[in-house]
C-alpha cells in the first residue's frame, strides 16, 4: 500500500516553485529574499526553511528538475531504437535549448549579476553529472582512454559557455546554438 502525499504539501511546494521562477524572472535570484518568496507563495518563512536553505537552492532545484525531464525524454527516445545517435544528440541539445528559452528571463539575470554564479555553477554541475553518467553507462564506440570525470567537466563547461554566449548575443538563434553544439560534440558522443 502506497502512502499518498499530503495535497497541502504538494500545493505549497508548487507555489514555492512557481514563486521562485516568477521572482527570478523579474530580477537576479541573489536579490530575492526568503520573506518575499514566502509571501508570493502564500506561505511562511518557517515553511520555506523546512524545505530549502535559500532561494538559490530552490531555483536550482526547479531548473534541474526541468532539465531532468528532458533527459528522461531522451532516454525514452533512446530505448525505442528509432533514432540514430546523431539524431538523439540533436534532440537532446535542442531540448536543453528549449529549457533555456522556457527560463530565459532567469538565465539572463544570471548573466547580468555575478552574484548569481551559483545558478551557472549548478548548470555546469548538472551537465557534468549527466555527461559522466553517459560516459560510464553507454557503450560509446571510439571513446578514448582518458579520465571520464575530466572529460565530463570539459564538455559541461563548454556547453554552459556556449549557452552563455548564445544568451549574450541576441542575434544568435536557437538553431545556431544547436548546430554549434553538435559541430563541437566529439565523434564518439553520437
Amino acid at each position: 500500500m502506497s502512502v499518498q502525499p499530503d495535497p497541502r504539501v504538494a500545493r505549497t511546494n508548487h507555489a514555492l516553485r512557481q514563486a521562485v521562477v516568477e521572482l527570478a524572472s523579474q530580477r537576479p535570484i541573489s536579490q530575492v529574499t526568503v520573506a518575499e518568496l514566502a509571501a508570493r507563495a502564500g506561505t511562511t518563512r518557517a515553511t520555506f526553511y523546512k524545505r530549502f536553505i535559500s532561494p538559490q537552492e530552490l531555483l536550482i532545484e526547479v531548473l534541474c528538475a526541468d532539465l531532468d525531464r528532458g533527459h528522461r525524454l531522451e532516454d525514452e527516445n533512446r530505448s525505442t531504437g528509432r533514432y540514430s545517435g546523431p539524431e538523439l544528440t540533436r534532440m537532446g541539445v535542442d531540448e536543453v535549448a528549449e529549457h533555456v528559452l522556457r527560463f530565459e528571463a532567469v538565465y539572463r539575470h544570471v548573466l547580468e549579476d555575478r552574484a548569481d554564479h551559483v545558478v551557472h555553477q549548478a548548470l555546469v554541475r548538472h551537465f557534468a553529472d549527466y555527461t559522466l553518467r553517459q560516459l560510464l553507462d553507454l557503450d560509446l564506440a571510439g571513446l578514448p582512454p582518458a579520465n571520464r570525470h575530466l572529460m565530463a567537466q570539459f564538455l559541461a563547461h563548454g556547453f554552459a559557455g556556449a549557452i552563455t554566449s548564445w544568451l549574450s548575443d541576441e542575434t544568435l538563434t536557437k538553431q545556431e546554438l544547436v548546430d554549434a553544439a553538435i559541430a563541437c560534440a566529439p565523434a564518439w558522443w553520437s
